[in-house]
């Protein structure tokens, strides 16, 4: 199942927020890419890093009691561990816009990376790369960005309990919320092991499917029910005699 890319104006983006630029770099040959929230007046980050295998880059500098105050960008990448080189794309564009921590001899654009995998979604040796993150750095804007299969969601995939032919696509969305004078916005790349749940009833809205490919299993209830977990990877091929 394929998500649509487009754009819904009428919930908002993090765009909204003031001095908030995005940009997305999609290869479509795995599908795989990047995305970046882009702040060059510099921006407070705070982190909170979760999952079992967790992929960061400068992750450490956003604690408080760090040096560093304001980040430039975050960066957000396919590719699992390969994909944390797109944020050194971004440091290059970053440094020829003038952007960056002033050090005395030079600026040092600081930007934070984490990534998602997807090495699972067809070739895995194509993955955003420096050349990946500085593009989507030349493509952000403060336009509303897209959403669905491009970026760093291009190849995210949720649903993935009972394996990953019984998962659905994920993808890349944002939206925004004013409250008085004070605009909240999210950028979220999907790529959960579980489903997707709806905030209004907590339903499940898209997550893993039943073998034939025709309902949602609902993920929890299954779990319950005794339906055993299975691998969401490919199974390692054995080594040769």
């Amino acid at each position: 199942m394929i998500l649509p890319t487009h754009t819904h104006a009428s919930q908002g983006s993090i765009t909204d927020v003031t001095g908030i630029e995005v940009g997305h770099f999609t290869d479509e040959r795995r599908p795989t890419g990047c995305s970046v929230v882009i702040a060059r007046d510099g921006a407070v980050a705070g982190v909170d890093v979760r999952g079992a295998a967790p992929g960061t880059r400068e992750t450490d500098l956003l604690d408080p009691s760090n040096l560093v105050q304001q980040v430039h960008a975050i960066m957000l990448a396919g590719g699992s561990a390969f994909g944390l080189d797109a944020a050194s794309g971004a440091v290059r564009w970053l440094e020829e816009q003038g952007i960056g921590l002033d050090v005395g001899v030079g600026r040092i654009p600081l930007v934070p990376a984490a990534v998602l995998f997807d090495l699972t979604v067809g070739d895995m040796k194509i993955r955003p790369d420096a050349s990946a993150g500085y593009a989507a750095c030349a493509a952000a804007s403060r336009s509303t960005p897209a959403q669905g299969n491009v970026g760093a969601g291009a190849g995210a995939v949720v649903g993935k309990m009972f394996g990953l032919a019984n998962a659905m696509k994920g993808g890349i969305g944002t939206a925004s919320v004013r409250v008085g004078k004070v605009t909240v916005g999210a950028l979220i790349a999907c790529n959960a092991v579980g489903d997707v749940i709806s905030p209004d009833n907590a339903q499940a809205i898209a997550g893993a499917r039943t073998d034939d490919g025709r309902r949602l299993r609902d993920t929890r209830r299954a779990l319950l029910a005794g339906e055993e977990p299975r691998p969401c990877s490919p199974a390692p091929t054995p080594p040769s005699a």
